[in-house]
């Protein structure tokens, strides 16, 4: 498996340095679908792109950067749009559909959805916020544990407003002790930080080699991440001043990308990710949590997932009202973390 991860990744720096680090231009081609995408669901495309081109002939070109970062692409390209495909995490995909980068698409199997989903985009896995922490790091168990003056330097999490995870850390803050408490405690949190990082994905390796001990993630590409590159660090889930657990409701959302150069391509790609085909996958190949309700696996990734959220509660922003209070809420919080 580790194999497969490293060919992809390897196609995707061809990719990224063939277009100067703007993305993936497209190829024009009919049988040819370009997909951006936040990182995190490596191992599931593998398998079904390759199942996709098997049964279609249509070959899958794919981007992979930050949450924020695909859609800045988008934004950059949108005179002249070069992706199919969208799949990124709220509300980076609500941004992108209200600033006009994706069209309207009902994909067949939307209406088994239960969660984030409008006419223009809908969930294809669900997923969670977490943290991992190295054994370094001894045993953390709130959010308080993480301003002993012992994690100086070695406490890092991606970025509000640029990456989905990021985001996720200042709203789950903000859901906890309000508005102005989560700026206070990040604040705080600042003199252990190491500092900004666009991507949550290349927290990991850090945690792993213990250059840092905490940082922020999500529950399937940590998870992944522990099995497939065997990481040196576990998930866990910081408690509040009341001992309770709390995560975030974080699910990859995909949308047809608006003036797509395939768009029947991007059609294509999407019904099949949301088929019952590909959700039975999601867990075996990649730790998700299929999107449609109508779809339980039995492997044991699945009941990995489950037993790592037993006990957590799972809250699930109003998406819209975050989107509004973004610009405001980022500007805040980099106030409050430089002082």
């Amino acid at each position: 498996m580790k194999v497969l991860r490293t060919l992809l990744a390897a196609t995707l720096l061809t990719v990224l340095a063939a277009c100067g680090g703007t993305g993936a231009a497209s190829t024009g081609d009919a049988k040819t679908v370009t997909v951006y995408t936040a990182d995190g669901l490596a191992d599931w495309y593998q398998t079904r792109f390759a199942a996709f081109t098997a049964k279609t002939g249509t070959k899958v070109q794919v981007v992979e950067a930050g949450s924020g970062e695909v859609v800045s692409r988008m934004q950059k390209e949108k005179s002249n749009p070069q992706a199919d495909v969208l799949v990124t995490l709220p509300p980076f995909i609500q941004k992108a559909a209200a600033d006009g980068l994706l069209q309207p698409y009902a994909v067949p199997g939307a209406d088994q959805v239960n969660g984030v989903k409008a006419d223009n985009y809908v969930a294809v896995v669900e997923n969670y916020l977490s943290f991992v922490a190295n054994p370094k790091a001894g045993s953390p168990k709130t959010f308080d544990d993480l301003l002993d003056p012992r994690f100086k330097g070695k406490v890092q999490y991606s970025t509000p407003g640029q990456a989905g995870d990021g985001t996720a850390v200042l709203l789950l803050l903000q859901h906890l002790l309000g508005k102005q408490g989560a700026l206070d405690y990040l604040g705080k949190l600042e003199a252990n930080n190491v500092g900004p990082s666009a991507s949550t994905g290349k927290l990991q390796p850090k945690a792993s080699k213990g250059e840092i001990w905490v940082a922020n993630g999500d529950v399937q590409m940590n998870l992944a991440s522990i099995a497939t590159d065997k990481s040196a660090f576990s998930v866990f889930f910081p408690a509040a001043k009341d001992g309770k657990r709390t995560a975030v409701s974080l699910p990859y959302v995909m949308g047809l990308g608006a003036g797509a150069p395939n768009v029947d391509g991007g059609k294509q790609l999407m019904d099949y990710l949301l088929s019952t085909e590909a959700q039975q996958t999601v867990s075996a190949d990649a730790f998700g949590i299929p999107a449609r309700a109508d779809v339980k696996p039995a492997d044991a990734n699945y009941q990995a997932v489950e037993k790592a959220v037993d006990g957590v509660e799972i809250w699930q922003p109003d998406w819209s009202k975050v989107l509004g209070d973004l610009d405001a809420d980022v500007a805040a919080y980099t106030k409050a973390v430089q002082g």
